[in-house]
């Protein structure tokens, strides 16, 4: 298994081995440690050393920035040797990373990208298990799936099995079980996550979706259902944060 935060972190280990066998003297390596651990661009300032603390380098939130911006803060990330995630990127933003990187992995019902590292990522953890209530939940999901894909998870679906016909959900109990964490997208009554959650003993995420009528309240109904879940176990993120959910799914699976 691949320690945790990617090339970056594999490269500082490296450099310590060289300095304890003494072929690096630590004034050196002093040096390559600071060496910008921050880039300062005009529209961003992007944080190098994320990897080593966290594990996983800087992730690009596409929304609100050019395609330009997306694709400039995307290649100095990959200078580095580092993978390349990008979420919420509209169809101008992904076609110009396609432009630039044709072998990147595109998701346009996610609206993420991912630029991978020379060797595809190989799944280290899980599986974790993405549960939708319906298909109109899917964008979400998506991006929980793709954040787990590019965190190097093994990733598996379940698909629309809501509440409303709930025997969809019973009759793939062995997926259920199988699991490492659960994550569960849910929109409308949100009810799903403490049915979930009552079936099995591992992590249950649950993130509430801005699907639904009126006083679904864009999500805010689902999310208050699910906050006050009766199953035990059940976590929450906020309102259509499938990338926040999947990076805690990657750390519990990890761990």
């Amino acid at each position: 298994m691949r320690a945790r935060g990617g090339v970056i972190r594999e490269r500082v280990r490296t450099l310590l081995e060289r300095v304890a066998s003494g072929e690096v003297a630590p004034e050196r390596a002093l040096d390559e440690l600071a060496r910008a651990p921050i880039e300062t661009l005009d529209f961003a300032t992007i944080d190098h050393h994320r990897g080593i603390r966290q594990g996983f380098p800087e992730v690009i939130f596409g929304a609100g920035k050019s395609p330009a911006q997306v694709v400039e803060i995307a290649g100095r990330l990959i200078e580095r040797g580092e993978r390349a995630l990008i979420t919420r990127a509209d169809a101008a933003a992904l076609g110009a990373i396609h432009v630039r990187w044709p072998n990147a992995r595109l998701n346009e019902v996610a609206g993420t990208a991912f630029v991978p590292e020379p060797l595809d990522p190989r799944p280290e953890a899980g599986p974790v298990l993405v549960v939708t209530a319906g298909t109109s939940d899917l964008p979400v999901a998506e991006e929980a799936a793709e954040t787990l894909f590019a965190a190097s998870v093994c990733v598996e679906r379940l698909t629309d099995v809501g509440v409303a016909g709930i025997h969809r959900l019973l009759a793939r109990c062995e997926a259920l079980q199988r699991a490492k964490v659960i994550i569960v997208v849910a929109g409308m009554d949100g009810a799903l996550p403490s049915v979930v959650g009552g079936l099995i003993a591992c992590p249950v995420i649950a993130v509430p979706t801005s699907v639904g009528y009126g006083a679904s309240f864009g999500g805010l109904a689902a999310l208050l259902t699910m906050l006050n879940s009766c199953a035990a176990g059940v976590t929450v993120v906020n309102i259509d944060n499938g990338f926040g959910a999947a990076m805690a799914a990657a750390r519990f699976v990890k761990a």
